[in-house]
C-alpha cells in the first residue's frame, strides 16, 4: 500500500476532537519508558563500574513495576485517569531524583535497588490511551481495531527510538543525561495526558452499595479465565522479546560487530511496527479468539527463521532479514491480545486487566533475558535463538489449551447501568457485528448518555473515509 493511502486510512482516527492531543502526550511518556533500561545500565556501569549492579537494580525496577502497575490500574478504574495519573507522576519524580543523587554522591549500593523499585510503578499510559480510543469509537469496531493496531505501532516506534536516544544522551552529554531526560519526558507526558479531560472515559455508574464494596465483590480480573490465558501467553511472548535481544547482542559480538546489534534489534521492532500498521487496515472477520490463535501460530513459525540463521552461522545481513520477518508476527498477536483484554473484562476492570497483561510481558522479558544471558555464556553463538523459538511455541500451546476461554460472549448489563447502551460485557469484532457496546472499557459506561465525551460528536467516524484494504 502506498504511504499516502496508509496515512489517509489512519487519519480518520483523529477525527475525534482531542485525539491527537492525548496521543502525543502519551507518546512522550512511553518514549521515556523505553529509555529507562539503557539509561540506567549506562549510568551505573559508568559511575559504579559494575554491570552486575546495573542488572540487579534494573531487575528490582522490573519486579516492582510488574507488581505496582496493576495496583495503579485498579485505582484508575476506581477513581479515573486524571485523579490517579497526576499524583503518581509527581510521586515517581521523587525516588528517581533520589536514585540520581545516590549514584552521584556515592551512597551504598543497596540504596539503588530501593530507589529503582520505588519509582517503577508508573501509570500505564499505553493502556489508558487504548481505553480512550475504545470509548471514542465504542460504536465502530473497525475504528477500534485500527486504533489498537496504531497503538502497537507506536509502542514499537518508542522501543526503536528510546534506547538510541538514551545512549546518545549518555555518551555525548553525561551518564546521567539519559535518565534525567527520561524522567522529565515521563513526568511531562503523564501530566499532559491527564490534562486532556475531554477524551477521558467517564467512570462507570457506582452500584447502590458504593464503589468500595463493588471492588471487593468483583475481586481480581484474574478471576476471568480468558485473562489468565492471555497473561500467560503474554509472559511467554515477553520471553521471546527478552531472549531475542540478549541473543542478538551476543551473536553480533561473537562476529566482532557488537555495535551492529542495535540496528539488528531495530529491524525486529521495525517489522512489528510495519505489520501493526498494515494489520489495522484489514477488516476483522473472524472472532478475536481465532485471530489470536492465528497470530500465535504465525509467531511460532517465523521465529524458526532466526534459529536457522543463527545455527547456520549466517552473516549479519541474512540474520537481519530473518529478525525483520520475526517481528512481523508479533504485532498482530499483541494487537488481538489487547483487543481480547478489552472485550473479556467489564469496564470497571479494564485498566487493571490491561496492566496485568503488560506485567506479564515485563516478567517474561526479564526471564527471557536472564536465560539468554546464561546460554550465551555457555553455548555457541546463535544457540540462544532456540529460546525465543521455544517461548513462541509455549505461547501457542498456552493459547490452544485455553482457546475455549477466549470466546467472547454477550453478557447481561452490569455496573448499575442496566438497560443502557454501552454496558454489556463482551463484544465480538467479527465483521463488525457489534453485539455489545463499550465492552471492557475503563470507565466508559455513560450511565445512559447517548452522546460522546467530546460534546455531542455522535460518532467521530461517521463521515470518515473507508479504511480497510482486506479481510482477516
Amino acid at each position: 500500500m502506498p504511504p499516502r493511502a496508509l496515512l489517509t486510512s489512519y487519519r480518520r482516527l483523529f477525527a475525534a476532537p482531542g485525539a491527537a492531543a492525548f496521543t502525543l502526550a502519551g507518546l512522550l511518556g512511553r518514549l521515556a519508558l523505553s529509555m529507562n533500561g539503557v539509561a540506567l545500565v549506562v549510568l551505573l556501569s559508568e559511575r559504579r563500574g559494575s554491570y552486575g549492579l546495573a542488572g540487579a537494580v534494573s531487575a528490582a525496577g522490573l519486579v516492582a513495576g510488574a507488581v505496582g502497575m496493576p495496583l495503579i490500574g485498579r485505582l484508575v478504574d476506581r477513581y479515573g485517569q486524571a485523579r490517579v495519573t497526576v499524583p503518581a507522576a509527581l510521586y515517581n519524580a521523587v525516588p528517581l531524583t533520589g536514585l540520581l543523587l545516590c549514584v552521584r554522591l556515592g551512597a551504598p549500593d543497596w540504596t539503588l535497588p530501593l530507589c529503582a523499585a520505588a519509582c517503577s510503578a508508573a501509570p500505564n499510559l499505553g493502556g489508558m490511551a487504548r481505553s480512550r480510543w475504545a470509548h471514542l469509537y465504542r460504536d465502530d469496531p473497525a475504528a477500534r481495531h485500527l486504533a489498537n493496531s496504531f497503538e502497537q505501532a507506536l509502542d514499537e516506534l518508542c522501543f526503536m527510538a528510546g534506547p538510541v536516544l538514551a545512549m546518545l544522551l549518555c555518551t555525548t552529554l553525561a551518564p546521567e543525561a539519559g535518565l534525567i531526560t527520561a524522567g522529565t519526558l515521563g513526568t511531562a507526558g503523564a501530566l499532559l495526558f491527564a490534562a486532556q479531560r475531554r477524551t477521558e472515559p467517564p467512570l462507570p455508574a457506582a452500584p447502590a452499595q458504593g464503589r468500595e464494596a463493588a471492588g471487593r465483590r468483583h475481586g481480581s480480573p484474574l478471576r476471568v479465565p480468558g485473562l489468565r490465558v492471555l497473561v500467560l501467553t503474554f509472559l511467554a511472548t515477553g520471553m521471546v522479546f527478552g531472549a531475542t535481544e540478549i541473543t542478538t547482542v551476543a551473536y553480533a559480538d561473537a562476529l566482532g560487530h557488537k555495535a551492529s546489534a542495535g540496528l539488528l534489534l531495530a529491524l525486529v521492532a521495525a517489522g512489528s511496527c510495519v505489520a501493526g500498521l498494515l494489520f489495522g487496515l484489514l477488516t476483522p472477520r473472524r472472532a478475536p479468539g481465532a485471530r489470536f490463535l492465528l497470530g500465535a501460530t504465525a509467531m511460532a513459525a517465523v521465529l524458526l527463521l532466526p534459529l536457522a540463521a543463527g545455527l547456520g552461522g549466517a552473516g549479519l545481513g541474512l540474520l537481519g532479514v530473518t529478525l525483520f520477518a520475526a517481528g512481523t508476527a508479533t504485532a498482530p498477536t499483541m494487537v488481538t491480545g489487547m483487543t481480547l483484554v478489552q472485550e473479556l473484562l467489564p469496564q470497571r476492570q479494564f485498566n487493571e486487566g490491561m496492566a496485568m497483561a503488560v506485567s506479564g510481558i515485563v516478567v517474561g522479558i526479564s526471564a527471557g533475558a536472564a536465560l539468554a544471558g546464561t546460554v550465551a555464556e555457555q553455548a555457541a553463538p546463535g544457540t540462544g535463538y532456540a529460546l525465543p523459538a521455544v517461548a513462541a511455541g509455549a505461547a501457542l500451546l498456552i493459547a490452544l489449551a485455553g482457546r475455549r476461554h477466549l470466546t467472547v460472549r454477550e453478557a447481561p448489563a452490569t455496573d448499575g447501568a442496566a438497560g443502557t447502551a454501552g454496558t454489556a460485557v463482551g463484544e465480538t469484532v467479527d465483521g463488525g457485528r457489534g453485539t455489545a457496546l463499550d465492552c471492557g472499557l475503563s470507565g466508559t459506561a455513560d450511565g445512559g448518555r447517548s452522546g460522546a465525551v467530546d460534546g455531542g460528536r455522535g460518532g467521530a467516524a461517521e463521515n470518515a473515509e473507508p479504511i480497510v484494504s482486506g479481510t482477516l
